[in-house]
């Protein structure tokens, strides 16, 4: 099975359903089955203002934004289904009357002669807040998330990774 190694707590906000879209700066043209791996790495919470941790913690269902030390590290966490890659755009879509509402949003990245070209999506501003929907950047939309019983240890890598489920 591929899967894909993430930072904490993005990781676990794709586990629980808070994050349905992975923001990357590089598209895939993997569809399939996608095995969620939280990276090794401990998340600085240093790095981040306070107020801004709290919809994180919130999401997750921490009690406080001191206890990200809780999450699950260096390990699968759950599987999905990569459906779709879309490419993050300034006012996506075809009908202007709708694009000049739209700040920002992701068409499907599929060549022009493509039945799916022009289709788009707007992120909610959850999705926002929990991902880098800088233009130019792809969102990877991930469905039927399911959470693993108990956390696998595995070594993570970058990019997409083969994982041999135990």
């Amino acid at each position: 099975m591929k899967a894909i190694t993430i930072w904490q707590p993005w990781a676990s906000l794709i586990a629980c359903g808070a994050k349905k879209f992975e923001t990357r700066s590089w598209k895939t043209d993997y569809r399939g089955p996608i095995a969620i791996h939280a990276a090794k790495k401990q998340f600085d919470t240093d790095m981040y203002s306070k107020w801004a941790l709290f919809p994180f913690a919130e999401a997750l269902g921490l009690p406080d934004i001191d206890s990200f030390d809780r999450l699950p590290y260096g390990c699968v966490i759950a599987v999905a289904e990569l459906i779709n890659c879309w490419r993050i755009v300034h006012n996506p879509g075809t009908n202007l009357n709708i694009a000049r509402t739209i700040q920002i949003g992701a068409e499907l990245d599929v060549p022009k002669k493509h039945p799916d070209f022009h289709k788009y999506i707007v992120p909610t501003e959850q999705e926002l807040l929990f991902g880098d929907w800088t233009p130019s950047r792809y969102a990877w939309e991930l469905v039927n998330i399911k959470v693993l019983p108990e956390p696998i240890p595995a070594k993570g890598m970058q990019r997409l990774w083969n994982w041999k489920e135990c």
